[in-house]
């Protein structure tokens, strides 16, 4: 199962494992108790107005993610009721280029929701704008059915296509570093794990190198 997969490493290993890796910008943060989002994207364009996603809660399929390209507005393009609504739902998370609201229900809340801003003020709802398009969230292109996965650490999004591989990668960098970690918990050092004096040395001579693990 894909989410099983992804419990397995987190958004700074698929990153280690493919630097082209489509990252949101950092201001969009976790707003509830729950951040680990992996779930195809249900996108949604609107302007100062939360009909487009109202829409979107009620239509995404089970397990999707709602991502709303809200033009970095500090409007809030959703709140609590949208959050339960998504819950009853059972969709996988909502994140919001754009404002929140309700966070004294919110930050405790079960489905992972992520926004740019918190205000109290609400947009408008009568405007239908547009569902299942690209929209831009976060400084990098969504398209509907993109993977979104989310942790601590930061969202991605990847292309359907490429997830087994980047998976299967992601995987070989944890397990790497968890060698790494049980080298350095038995004492060694950093330069006991990695090629430190001779990548340094080959840059000084403007060769190219890349640092890397070392077998042990």
């Amino acid at each position: 199962m894909l989410m099983e997969r992804f419990r397995a490493v987190d958004t700074t290993a698929m990153c280690d494992a493919d630097k082209t890796t489509r990252v949101m910008t950092s201001a969009i943060r976790p707003r509830s108790a729950q951040t680990r989002v992996c779930g195809p994207a249900y996108t949604v364009r609107c302007d100062a107005d939360f009909l487009p996603v109202l829409r979107a809660v009620e239509t995404a399929a089970p397990g999707a993610v709602i991502v709303v390209d809200g033009g970095a507005r500090e409007v809030a393009l959703g709140g609590e009721l949208f959050a339960r609504g998504a819950l009853v739902r059972r969709l996988g998370g909502i994140i919001v280029d754009g404002g929140y609201r309700d966070t004294g229900y919110v930050s405790g809340c079960p489905l992972p929701v992520y926004s740019r801003y918190l205000t109290p003020m609400a947009g408008t709802a009568s405007a239908l704008g547009e569902l299942g398009v690209p929209v831009t969230c976060g400084g990098v292109t969504v398209h509907p059915g993109d993977l979104i996965m989310a942790d601590d650490e930061g969202i991605v999004v990847v292309d359907p296509a490429r997830v087994d591989a980047l998976l299967d990668a992601a995987t070989a960098v944890k397990e790497v570093e968890h060698r790494l970690i049980a080298l350095l918990d038995s004492g060694g050092t950093l330069s006991d794990g990695l090629n430190l004096a001779d990548h340094v040395a080959a840059r000084t001579r403007g060769e190219q190198s890349a640092l890397t693990f070392l077998a042990h």
